[in-house]
């Protein structure tokens, strides 16, 4: 509601600047090309603004039941899970063969 109400201030401001140029043109054309300026720069700072907001939000409403799911399946997993297996006894190295023989 308070972008609405701005932008027809600006444009109210805009038609009354206008109205009271009588025809220089070159003048009505910048406070033209400044109150579209005004109008749009505040509109999409508000749409902005908004999605981020509505965004936050959503994530914040969804992360308790994200903990929860998360913690259903910790439990599921470590009720399921195996011992860990003992490791294997060492085998025996092989043997080292002997060193090659010398020529003189």
């Amino acid at each position: 509601m308070a972008v609405i109400v701005s932008n027809l201030a600006v444009a109210g401001i805009a038609v009354f600047g206008v109205w009271r140029l009588d025809g220089d043109r070159s003048v009505i054309i910048g406070v033209l090309t400044a109150a579209f300026t005004a109008v749009s720069s505040t509109t999409t700072a508000y749409l902005g603004i908004k999605a981020v907001s509505n965004t936050a939000k959503s994530i914040a409403l969804a992360e308790p039941q994200r903990r929860a799911e998360a913690a259903a399946l910790a439990a599921a997993a470590a009720a399921t899970a195996t011992p860990p297996t003992p490791p294997a006894s060492p085998a025996e190295p092989a043997p080292v063969p002997p060193p090659a023989p010398r020529s003189p």
